[in-house]
């Protein structure tokens, strides 16, 4: 899909205020408000607006520990990607699961309480998912930049 310089308008407005009313969305881009929906409208049929999800702050609800769980599969058993990741699906504090190409098959970022809880999760359920060839864990310290807005 193309975009001109008035989606680009819009996007950027929308990135700044995600939870810009319309009117006011419509009156930052210069353009008018059926002008704008209609806009939006377009950019979320052509998947460039994802529908809308609500973000939770789990650090506020008691999770205090975030970990990158780096795995390599076996890679001999045909399944070994479709089984772990199955499985992995069920752990609720798994809050991400990521395939790559390269040295590290998969990622998962695993929230926890503390780090009993972690350590819990990890002897009882982590260590129980299948094909698991090699584990790597980074713990989270900080997050300087986490966003997700393009140049546009």
């Amino acid at each position: 899909m193309q975009i001109d310089d008035t989606d680009r308008r819009i996007l950027r407005h929308l990135l700044a205020d995600p939870a810009l009313p319309n009117a006011q969305l419509a009156e930052r881009a210069g353009v008018t408000a059926a002008t704008c929906w209609r806009r939006l409208e377009k950019l979320q049929e052509a998947g460039v607006i994802a529908p809308p999800v609500a973000a939770l702050n789990w650090r506020a609800l008691g999770y205090e520990v975030e970990v990158s769980l780096r795995f390599n599969l076996d890679k001999t058993e045909p399944r070994a990607f479709d089984e772990f990741m199955e499985e992995a699906r069920k752990i609720p504090e798994v809050i991400a699961i990521e395939t790559f190409l390269g040295s590290v098959d998969l990622r998962l970022n695993v929230i926890a309480r503390d780090m009993q809880h972690y350590q819990e999760l990890y002897r009882r359920r982590i260590l129980s998912l299948p094909h698991i060839v090699d584990i790597e864990a980074l713990m989270l310290i900080a997050t300087i930049k986490n966003e997700s807005a393009l140049p546009i």
